[in-house]
């Protein structure tokens, strides 16, 4: 009899214990309250611009990518960008999308991520089994360096094809945002006042060609490094500049010991924020 209590025991607290939720993740809005996901494909719907922020390497932000593209392409006619693709490898990527060239021949002439085949060629392909555009936005990386170096002047001397591949000079710059201060910080000065502009650079370039490449009947999801968008700074910034009455959603993440517990001093980081575990596994 004390053995099958025992027993019974044991049953109980390992059903306990391992029936606790383990979720892979929490979606919260602006103000740190846990929402549903449909509400989230709700608001975008109604949006002129979606901008998808992500950590590179998070399998969990790159599969709900993925699944709200496809949710979203039920309800909305869709232009996809992003900055993993540089301006100057659009021919490229039209030609795959198209059929004119292969998965290998793409992989020998772009610039691809380390992590492309897991985590942004299921996007691709997604465009190009539906015949939707999808936009190479960032700027030549090369382009970035200079301004790293030498500042926003080194980018005069450009030749007009290569000043095609990005934002038009002089690039709108404002020293004072937030976003650009806190990475001075982080960095303690190194890189001087170049190290925000090369960033500037990049935002300025993909709001550009996400304007440039907006239609009024879709909706443009882009997807991005979330600290490009966080704060509704970054590439919002720059669409905000020229486009002021644009509607536009922004998502972030962040990754937390407990996922159930929002920290208050992340509110107002975007209007949807994904919630992930520290532990969670990394693409690359």
């Amino acid at each position: 009899m004390r053995v099958s209590i025992t027993f019974q025991l044991f049953l109980l607290f390992t059903t306990l214990i391992f029936s606790q939720n383990k979720p892979a993740y929490k979606l919260y809005n602006a103000n740190g309250s846990e929402v549903s996901y449909k509400k989230m494909i709700d608001k975008m719907g109604k949006a002129d611009v979606v901008l998808f922020g992500e950590h590179h390497n998070n399998p969990i932000v790159h599969w709900l990518q993925y699944e709200t593209t496809v949710d979203l392409s039920k309800l909305n006619k869709l232009t996809l960008g992003a900055e993993m693709f540089e301006a100057d490898n659009q021919t490229a990527l039209n030609d795959y999308l198209s059929g004119k060239i292969t998965q290998k021949a793409f992989d020998t002439v772009a610039r691809l991520w380390k992590n492309y085949p897991t985590d942004y060629k299921p996007l691709v392909d997604f465009a190009k089994e539906n015949k939707l555009k999808f936009i190479a936005t960032n700027v030549p990386r090369s382009f970035a360096s200079k301004v790293y170096k030498n500042g926003f002047e080194s980018l005069d001397s450009l030749s007009s094809e290569e000043k095609s591949w990005m934002a038009p000079l002089p690039i709108k710059y404002d020293a004072n945002l937030p976003g650009y201060v806190k990475m001075m910080k982080m960095m303690a000065g190194h890189g001087g006042d170049n190290l925000p502009k090369s960033q500037a650079l990049k935002d300025a370039t993909m709001a550009y060609f996400i304007l440039k490449n907006r239609e009024s009947n879709h909706l443009f999801i882009h997807y991005n490094g979330s600290y490009h968008s966080d704060d509704f700074e970054g590439i919002y910034w720059y669409l905000k500049q020229s486009t002021p009455n644009l509607k536009i959603v922004t998502v972030s993440v962040l990754e937390a010991e407990d996922v159930k517990k929002f920290s208050k001093e992340n509110k107002g980081k975007a209007d949807f924020i994904i919630v992930v575990p520290t532990t969670m596994t990394k693409t690359n």
